[in-house]
């Protein structure tokens, strides 16, 4: 019974999908036809050399599609923000300007809060976008441009809770919100600064100089040394490896874990061992200036834990560590 049960919750799940993804396609294949591909574009006309910002609306479930794509505007490089129409006709309104574009979500096209401040927004000289599932609607009769989000069927059994064109309106606001990416040549680095508390904002934004251990903390060992030294200075410092230098402070090499661990494997005896003898010579190194993101490419590509920060002249900055790339969460 339950195997059944189970069997029949999957189809139901398979079946919400399809419906779904037929909606979405739907979507697609409709922006092929020309008055559908030409109200896009026009949308795009409108929204792209818009001096004010994108005011996304719209109640219940559209509401909630509405803020999500009022809020992809934005971290995607056009301003926008989410109004709710039934506030806006109680003093929100006040937030609208005659340089922005209003983006009103109805699925119907008739949704009341809506169609009472629409002429308000009009008559003060902002653009009206409307997205509904019915041309012949009030709200797309009003717009300067309508896109239709029209789909056969909901993938509720009943055809009634909104499902599939709630993914459909977001789907087409998500398209428009890349493509005006695209046409401002909005880059990576752009939308890091619109996520600086993100792991994204994170690796876009973080440079080796901001994670790197520097000064007094970065562990070094004089060649001369010996074993026992270099070993105390490692634990001290607690980065699993030392910086090997000269009289100068010229960095001779580095001295890891692993360097140890072959020592050992070739002999118990740290006696008469030097230095020179078991660190790893010409150990990889980076500029200070670079995105940390990219040490762990190079950390990754030659298997390495670690990497000497060093400048123009090759002098000694900083250490960075993978586990210092792990705390700053850049990983």
């Amino acid at each position: 019974m339950i195997v059944k049960q189970n069997e029949k919750f999957l189809d139901l799940a398979k079946n919400t999908l399809q419906i779904e993804s037929t909606g979405i396609d739907q979507l697609r294949l409709r922006l092929d036809q020309e008055i559908h591909g030409q109200a896009f574009l026009s949308a795009i006309e409108l929204i792209l050399p818009c001096a004010g910002r994108v005011v996304v609306s719209g109640m219940g479930k559209s509401g909630h599609i509405a803020n999500k794509i009022a809020a992809t505007f934005a971290s995607t490089g056009t301003p926008a923000f989410f109004v709710h129409p039934a506030e806006a006709s109680h003093g929100d309104l006040g937030m609208i300007q005659q340089t922005d574009i209003f983006l009103a979500l109805s699925y119907s096209g008739e949704t009341v809060e809506l169609l009472t401040i629409v002429p308000q927004i009009k008559r003060m000289g902002a653009k009206l976008i409307a997205m509904t599932g019915n041309s012949s609607s009030t709200l797309a009769k009003l717009a300067d441009v309508h896109l239709d989000v029209g789909i056969e069927k909901e993938a509720c059994p009943f055809n009634l809770a909104p499902t599939a064109s709630t993914t459909a309106t977001l789907a087409l606001g998500d398209a428009l919100a890349i493509v005006l990416l695209d046409a401002r040549d909005f880059r990576a680095d752009d939308f890091a600064r619109s996520h600086p508390g993100g792991s994204l904002g994170r690796r876009l934004l973080t440079h080796v100089k901001d994670v790197m251990r520097s000064g007094t903390d970065i562990p070094m060992t004089h060649v001369n040394a010996n074993i026992k030294e270099a070993l105390f200075e490692i634990s001290k410092k607690r980065l699993g490896m030392t910086v090997i230098i000269d009289d100068q402070e010229q960095v001779q090499g580095i001295f890891t874990d692993g360097d140890l661990r072959r020592m050992l494997e070739k002999s118990l005896s740290l006696e008469g061992v030097h230095l020179q003898d078991v660190m790893t010579h010409h150990p990889r190194n980076i500029s200070k200036d670079i995105l940390a993101a990219q040490s762990v490419e190079i950390m990754e590509r030659f298997r390495i834990n670690h990497l000497l920060v060093v400048d123009v002249h090759g002098k000694l900055e900083g250490v960075l560590s993978m586990h210092d790339l792990l705390a700053s969460k850049i990983i």
